[in-house]
């Protein structure tokens, strides 16, 4: 069958669910991948209260939407990253606190933990849910990162201060992932610029990091691959069982008049002259059929989750016209070699 096509509720969270959920389901989507901000779903509540997940549980289902993965990614940036007022705009008062950047980091880490908490106790609360989830149970996010701001640093970055960086992010995670693994949940990083890994090198050594921990995997997105250089299919090729959660989203790049690089030049998304851009899908340069290609080689049967950035297109326009083009271009791998009838036996 199709992998179920989803809507990441993350760049919907001005919306309250009960509002979001009819507009998904008639801009065509079978589920939503549930942000962990707005009211989207509060992790302390799901860890904590049946009622809580049962009632989400009945929003959707009256909607005829499914989820198969939540989103922590804010908290999770703050996790590893060196902390400034950035972060405050993005945290909840009760995780920044005083603001004291150690501080921040410890009480974003053990929420983390309880939002494993609350995604074990939400998905075993789904309805009809059979004696084996259909899709394991994930938590997407970021990590943050203590050595990203170092990337093409002068005076020159050394492998010794990248290595502490990774040492750093492995004595953060590791507790954060022996959590993951007492509660039978996978932490999806979304692979990313300003996370512990952006590029195939770097989660190669992410992983290394936590010694192949089972539960450290990836919320795999092309967008953030194509515009670096980064081959977006390989990725899956060399990651394959560590791909735990899908994000679909386009970008392109080589568009801008030639004053902006790669890195943005400080200006906003959206504007003319930058070299790349997030785009609705099937108006980049994104390859998707190739990718389906991919997903289907390595065994990815979850789901594909639409992250609907285009700072250039109406959200709902984009958004419906993203969940019919995924429908179009999903196809189920063959059981069967097409050569196989020209051998008599088959025949």
């Amino acid at each position: 069958m199709p992998r179920p096509v989803t809507l990441f509720t993350g760049q919907w969270a001005d919306l309250p669910l009960e509002k979001l959920a009819p507009l998904a389901k008639k801009m065509g989507y079978d589920g939503v991948e549930l942000a962990c901000w707005g009211d989207h779903f509060d992790v302390e509540a799901a860890a904590n209260s049946k009622k809580y997940v049962h009632d989400k549980w009945a929003l959707l289902k009256s909607h005829g939407l499914t989820c198969c993965a939540v989103s922590n990614h804010l908290v999770g940036q703050a996790i590893c990253d060196r902390i400034d007022e950035r972060h405050k705009a993005i945290l909840s008062p009760e995780i920044w606190g005083n603001g004291d950047p150690e501080s921040v980091r410890k009480r974003a880490a053990r929420n983390m933990i309880t939002a494993a908490r609350g995604a074990r106790a939400f998905f075993d609360a789904k309805p009809g849910r059979k004696s084996t989830d259909e899709f394991p149970a994930v938590v997407n996010g970021f990590t943050g990162s203590s050595i990203w701001h170092s990337i093409y640093g002068f005076p020159p970055t050394s492998q010794d201060y990248w290595d502490a960086g990774y040492a750093d992010f492995a004595k953060r995670f590791g507790p954060i992932l022996e959590a993951f693994e007492k509660v039978n949940v996978n932490f999806a990083l979304e692979v990313h610029p300003t996370e512990i890994a952006f590029d195939i090198a770097s989660a190669q050594r992410a992983l290394a990091a936590v010694k192949d921990h089972k539960r450290f995997g990836f919320n795999y997105d092309p967008s953030h691959l194509g515009y670096q250089g980064v081959d977006y299919v390989k990725f899956i090729r060399a990651f394959g069982p560590r791909i735990f959660h899908a994000h679909m989203k386009d970008a392109w790049w080589g568009h801008g008049d030639g004053t902006v690089g790669v890195f943005g030049g400080h200006v906003n998304f959206g504007d003319a002259r930058r070299q790349w851009d997030f785009r609705s899908l099937g108006h980049g340069d994104i390859k998707f059929e190739d990718i389906i290609v991919a997903l289907n080689d390595v065994g990815y049967r979850g789901p594909l989750s639409v992250e609907w950035e285009d700072i250039r297109m109406d959200r709902v326009h984009g958004a419906t016209e993203a969940a019919a083009f995924l429908r179009r271009l999903d196809f189920p791998s063959s059981a069967v070699a097409f050569d196989a009838a020209f051998d008599k036996k088959n025949q």
